[in-house]
């Protein structure tokens, strides 16, 4: 449930939220564990959980939960890098 207010919404905090329940429902990981996520925090590679699998398994939920469509030439080696390159690509996508 999304609460209304007169205050604007930080747009980055937004899909940084979003993206934390992304990777929690989809890998499986625990809410404690994505909320010490920050931008540095390396994803493919240290995370087991994310292998080439999974990464197929999130771009089509983020297509899913976010309305976008994500194609071939939008995915680099960089875009699971780390939390906050992902956190940046959604942003690129959502606008």
């Amino acid at each position: 449930m999304r609460v209304h207010n007169s205050q604007p919404v930080d747009r980055t905090d937004d899909i940084e939220t979003l993206v934390r329940a992304l990777l929690r429902d989809v890998l499986a990981l625990s809410q404690e564990r994505v909320d010490m996520f920050d931008a540095g925090t390396p994803l493919f590679g240290a995370l087991p959980e994310l292998d080439s699998m999974a990464v197929a398994g999130l771009l089509t939920e983020m297509e899913d939960r976010f309305g976008i469509l994500i194609e071939d030439d939008d995915i680099d080696g960089d875009t699971f890098e780390t939390f906050g390159t992902l956190v940046a690509f959604l942003q690129g996508k959502i606008g």
